[in-house]
């Protein structure tokens, strides 16, 4: 099933040719990412499994979940500013269900380092288990 926001995203990164490009693009990106309050900056909410420090917090509200995260790494700040865009804002089993499918589409699993696939691995599944935690509440 097509989902818009990841048509947007594929659309978005596909006016660049070069991958150093669309690292600028990600760049760019961290910049919108919903501030994570300052209390939430703590090894409670830092995602495992990232070679850089990410932080995710995530609420719920009138059944629909919203993330807001911060990162040390700014190119990993622009992953999960993507990240956020796709998933903020729906159900909990909406979240649970989606496939990621802009990230292959635009070429990020195979441009990240293996360490940074880790990570956005790692944020991926975070998210869901917060999803997952909200869908048993």
């Amino acid at each position: 099933m097509k989902d818009q926001i990841q048509e947007d995203i594929i659309a978005e990164f596909a006016i660049f040719d070069e991958w150093l490009d669309k690292y600028d693009y990600l760049i760019e990106l961290s910049d919108t990412l919903p501030a994570i309050a300052q209390e939430h900056r703590t090894d409670d909410y830092v995602i495992k499994g990232c070679q850089s420090r990410v932080w995710v917090d995530a609420r719920m509200e009138e059944g629909k979940v919203y993330f807001a995260a911060d990162s040390d790494a700014i190119i990993t700040k622009g992953i999960i500013a993507l990240l956020i865009r796709v998933m903020n804002g729906r159900t909990p089993q909406e979240i649970l269900d989606m496939e990621l499918y802009f990230i292959d589409a635009i070429g990020l699993g195979e441009n990240l380092s293996p360490t940074r696939s880790n990570g956005l691995l790692a944020m991926i599944k975070q998210m869901k288990m917060y999803a997952l935690a909200f869908s048993k509440s």
